[in-house]
């Protein structure tokens, strides 16, 4: 049975520890409504533009002339994994299913014979990746001194990501992230952002009103333009969701933490006060024995 002392240094422990997760609690909470507001004030935008390219993309006859970010390279054997996760722990499950997620489709696509690299924005994914696929990391990009996510940010790695495509590092860029829906749920989002994915829906619905759209100039000449910054809005929104997520979901388990240290702590006070009122009564009958003695 464990002694007074060491019960009652265990009892402070618990209640520093539940000090500080109630503190990351409120910092996350205090976080996540600004983080939120900034998610779903990009969504609009970079669907918009999505629905655009799509739109354009559709009237366009893809041939050799055609932007290589639209046509692709016209091979899908070399896939690169952009996979966002957070620089901080401490989360829940936020970062553990985003690299869940990208791990399932490197298993497939490996199993299919493709040649799969990975392409990491934030630390926390690396250990997992590094020891599952060892050699197959090609960069990391380093967000610790990013306090609030920028469009410049996203502009950064997409201007990377594109030059790696240009040079024939890889065929297919996939980008993995964690869409924010609400404080409990953030649901692990796969969304290929190099060359541009069209829908079969958005090309059948942009052929029925290729009449009555014009463009100037030509619809490849806007494609140009617009390609290379559509990857940067999707990795700016991809950043922005996966903000929001973390805040989310680190509120979430510093809320579990925090219950699951007030029950620590009840538990721990039940077993002192038992094993107290144990050892007084142990003195009163060695008090009580050694007087009928005399």
């Amino acid at each position: 049975m464990a002694s007074l002392k060491s019960l009652k240094v265990r009892i402070t422990s618990v209640k520093s520890t539940q000090k500080i997760t109630k503190a990351m609690k409120m910092v996350a909470a205090a976080k996540l409504r600004r983080a939120q507001m900034a998610a779903e004030a990009g969504r609009p935008y970079a669907e918009r533009l999505n629905a655009v390219m799509s739109s354009l993309a559709a009237k366009v006859q893809v041939g050799p002339n055609s932007p290589t970010l639209l046509a692709g390279t016209g091979s899908d054997q070399r896939h690169l994994l952009v996979v966002a996760t957070s620089e901080r722990g401490l989360a829940g499950a936020f970062n553990s299913n985003i690299v869940r997620a990208a791990r399932k489709t490197a298993d497939r696509l490996i199993a299919e014979g493709k040649d799969v690299h990975f392409y990491l924005i934030g630390k926390k994914g690396r250990a997992v990746l590094n020891r599952l696929f060892p050699g197959r990391i090609v960069h990391q990009v380093d967000q610790t001194h990013i306090k609030n996510v920028a469009f410049a940010d996203a502009l950064e790695v997409a201007r990377d990501l594109i030059a790696r495509f240009d040079a024939g590092d890889y065929d297919v860029a996939e980008l993995f992230y964690a869409r924010f829906q609400s404080a409990l749920v953030q649901v692990p989002t796969e969304q290929q952002i190099i060359p541009v994915s069209i829908p079969v829906q958005a090309t059948t619905s942009a052929t029925s009103v290729a009449a009555s759209t014009e463009y100037e100039p030509d619809e490849e000449t806007i494609l140009a333009e617009l390609l290379p910054r559509n990857v940067a809005i999707q990795l700016f929104r991809a950043m922005l969701e996966n903000a929001a997520s973390e805040q989310g979901s680190r509120m979430n388990a510093m809320d579990n933490a925090t219950r699951n240290a007030g029950d620590m702590i009840n538990r721990l006070t039940i077993q002192y006060n038992r094993t107290r009122q144990a050892a007084i009564t142990t003195e009163l009958v060695e008090i009580i024995a050694g007087a009928e003695a005399l």
